[in-house]
């Protein structure tokens, strides 16, 4: 079943310009990139992006990290998208990541882990919403 599913290429990837190291991996699993635009993400837009993990420890200094450098944010596309770019990216901790993920291939550490994916379809139809109109979303 093709469906979409949202990707945010992170400050650590784009300050290194993976941006196209990474698309390739994604692209080579299969996946369209049917939208991508760089930006800096605004401190309101991060608080609000990551607004679930406002209780949590790390809020601040993830509000802090996805703010200190531009950002790359997509729509994928392709057979159970969602499924498939979390299968890519890997586990959030890069060292127990496998072989050919992005996540092995590029992220530094657990904190700059490079990519972020939408967790469930209903996650990613708000994620996309947040940051693309259905004008710019090309098939």
């Amino acid at each position: 079943m093709t469906e979409r599913t949202f990707s945010i290429i992170k400050p650590d990837a784009t300050k290194r310009n993976l941006t196209g190291a990474i698309n390739a991996v994604i692209e080579g699993a299969g996946l369209r990139i049917v939208a991508q635009r760089r930006i800096q993400m605004t401190e309101d837009q991060a608080k609000k992006f990551y607004e679930v993990h406002a209780a949590r420890p790390f809020y601040g200094e993830l509000v802090e990290t996805m703010t200190s450098a531009p950002v790359v944010v997509q729509v994928l596309e392709g057979d159970n998208a969602m499924a498939k770019y979390r299968e890519v990216m890997g586990a959030t901790n890069p060292e127990q990541a496998a072989e050919g993920t992005i996540r092995k291939l590029f992220a530094l550490n657990v904190g700059e882990n490079s990519v972020h994916g939408s967790d469930s379809l209903d996650n990613a139809k708000l994620e996309i919403a947040q940051f693309f109109t259905d004008a710019d979303i090309v098939g």
